[in-house]
This record gives structure tokens, sequence and C-alpha cells, in this order.
């Protein structure tokens, strides 16, 4: 292990601070010890989605609260109907609400069944009957009254487009105020010369809803985002992922089944030898946020235009006249990540299950 995290893990562990691009020390690591997060996941349940859900579903610091879906890796009906396969399937005992299909500025984009497959898992064959059904709430309102439920205790994980966020926070501006954390996987910064996954500018995401990214990432609660440019520093490759489904159970299994046509994908379209660890790098996050390096500062994304839904930061400190990054909040952006350290986390959960 480098120096970096060496020293951030010893930070980490005494509860120390880097002075600037700081690792967030870990209130959340402390809480953990006397009762599991409670957590909502949003997502546009696909592949890597499934990975993310899955990692922390066998957590034991993690109480899943609640799933809302959201159209993207597939159509919302897709989306919803994979949180109620892997619900049932693995015994998730949360509601699944179902949420938006349009964005905020009614785009309805086309599912890239390229990279997710038809069915937005790979392909795999599916139950013909899911007897789980969803919530009769829409997302939006679930999130406000979980939130509401359990004031300063409910993380949210976005792990797809931020609409059901962002009506959520239209409807009640005061969860924010209310919210313990929020945590996305969204974005990119360049920091590793990556800005975006669908265009030089954008990340897919952030594309999908710029208005709603853009509203979420201004709204008042604790965010972290972890952009592309940092979840392409991890990758696994399929011995990693058979050493896993071979040591595993049934869960094991299914991330090696799923992720077969989305492996296919990373070598014929992007000439690489491993897939991206995407949406369970801010599982990662969130599980363990001492092997991220962040730093802070305001955050817009960009609405129209040639670079539609790119994301740019004002690191805080940093002086320029007056702009749209102005009285704005301060959120913190994932730099750097220990690619050993996450894989390592995602195999230990993987393989007692």
């Amino acid at each position: 292990m480098t120096d970096l995290f060496s020293r951030r893990h010893f930070l980490a562990a005494t509860g120390g601070m880097l002075a600037a691009g700081a690792v967030r020390s870990a209130p959340l690591l402390a809480a953990s010890a006397s009762a599991p997060r409670k957590v909502i996941v949003d997502a546009d349940i696909g592949v890597d989605d499934t990975m993310a859900l899955l990692l922390l579903h066998f957590a034991p610091e993690v109480d899943i609260v609640g799933i809302t879906t959201v159209n993207g890796n597939g159509t919302l009906d897709n989306t919803t109907r994979n949180a109620l396969f892997l619900s049932e399937k693995f015994g998730i005992q949360a509601p699944v609400a179902k949420g938006a299909g349009v964005s905020l500025d009614n785009r309805t984009d086309t599912a890239p069944t390229f990279i997710h497959g038809d069915n937005a898992m790979g392909n795999i064959v599916l139950p013909s009957r899911i007897n789980r059904t969803v919530d009769a709430r829409p997302a939006w309102q679930m999130i406000v009254d979980m939130v509401h439920a359990h004031p300063h205790e409910i993380m949210i994980l976005g792990l797809g487009r931020l609409t059901n966020l962002a009506l959520a926070l239209r409807h009640d501006p005061t969860i924010a105020t209310l919210t313990r954390e929020v945590i996305v996987m969204g974005g990119g910064f360049g920091l590793h010369g990556d800005l975006g996954n669908v265009t030089p500018a954008a990340e897919a995401n952030f594309k999908g809803d710029p208005m709603a990214a853009d509203m979420v990432c201004g709204a008042s609660w604790p965010m972290t985002i972890v952009g592309v440019d940092v979840t392409f520093q991890t990758t696994m490759t399929d011995a990693y992922l058979q050493d896993i489904r071979d040591q595993g159970g049934p869960a094991s299994r299914l991330i090696w089944d799923v992720t077969r046509f989305y492996m296919a994908f990373h070598r014929q379209r992007l000439g690489l030898d491993a897939m991206y660890v995407n949406d369970a790098s801010a599982s990662a996050y969130l599980l363990r946020p001492d092997l991220f390096k962040t730093r802070r500062g305001a955050v817009r994304v960009v609405c129209g235009g040639v670079a539609d839904g790119e994301s740019i930061q004002k690191p805080a400190g940093k002086r320029f006249p007056p702009g749209a990054w102005d009285n704005r909040p301060e959120q913190a952006v994932c730099t750097d990540v220990d690619p050993d350290g996450v894989r390592n986390l995602f195999a230990r959960l993987m393989r007692g299950h």
C-alpha cells in the first residue's frame, strides 16, 4: 500500500484530518458501533446497481430501509422489476417505491441495452412471477416520509439519475436539513482525465437529468459525489469475479451471471479486459470512506448546450469573481481511491454469502 493510503488509514483510525483534500474522518463509522445506518438506495437497478445493492445488504452495519427506482440503465418498469426481484431473492425487507421515468425537463431516453442487456440485468433469465409488490407511494413521497420519520438518521445512496431526490426536495425542502448524508455516483471532474462516459463532458446519471443533479448538489444536506474519474480507477477482472463466485453463495453466483454481458461490453466497446466498478464504488464509500480522498467546494451541473450534464466544482478556498457557484453549499467530491481496498471489501462481504 502506498504511503498516501497508509497515512490516510492512520488518520481515519485516530480521527485526524488532512488539511486540504482531506479524507473525511468518520463519525459514520463510530455511529455504526451502536446501531446500523439507515440507508435508502435510489437506483436504476442494472448490473452495477445490483453489485452496489448487495454489497450494502450484506454489510452488518447497514440497514436498507427503502429502495426507490428511476429509469436509466433500463426502463422504469424494468428497473423496478429488478429491485423487486433482488429484494425477494435475497430477503431485503425494505419497501420498494417506483420513481420517476421522466427527467425534470421531460427527457425520455432510450435505455442502453448494449451495456446492461434488454432487461438491464445482463439478459439473465428472470422469474416469470415475483411476489413482492411496490409500495403505494411514489418514490419522492417515501423519501420524504422516511426522512421525517427518522430525522438526522437517513442516508441516501443515489446510484442513478437524481430525479427522485430532486422531486422530494421540491415537495419538501426541509428534508435537506433532516437527512444525515447523501452519497451519489455521478458526474466526473477530470481528476484522472475523465469528465464523462456518455459525452466528453458528461457522465450518464448527471446527463440523464442535469436539472435534478444541479438541484441536489445545491441542497444543504451533507453530500459526497463519487464521479467516474474515481470509479474508473477500480476495475474487476473475470478471474477476480470467478474467485468470488467459487467461494461464495447465490449472491456471488448472481454477480457472476449478470456481469457476463457487462464484461463483454467493456471488452468489445472499450477494449478493456476488466470492468469498471461504478455504483459499487459509491457503496464502498458509504462503508469505508477511509478508502477515498475528497476535496470540498460548491458544485454546479451544466444544463443545456454542448456540455449538458457536465459537473464542475469550485474548490473551497479558491477565489474567483462573483459567479454561479456563489451561495451554494460546499459538497465533498471524491478525488482518489484505494482500488485494492475496494476490491478487498467487496470480496470479503460477497464471499460470506
